[in-house]
């Protein structure tokens, strides 16, 4: 942790902050899974919503 102090002698204690990395665009195979997971959860929900509607 890091710590300071000021001119009235309060200390200031920091988190340790992380080291920063950024996001790469996703791969041509990783961008088809997404789609494929969107088009499956896409089929649970309108299957969901129709037994919903044709139960009550």
């Amino acid at each position: 942790m890091y710590t300071t102090t000021n001119e009235d002698d309060i200390l200031n204690n920091y988190a340790a902050e992380p080291k920063i990395h950024y996001a790469e665009y996703p791969a041509i195979w990783e961008q088809r899974k997404y789609v494929l997971q969107g088009l499956f959860a896409t089929l649970i929900v309108t299957t969901l919503v129709l037994v919903g509607f044709s139960v009550s």
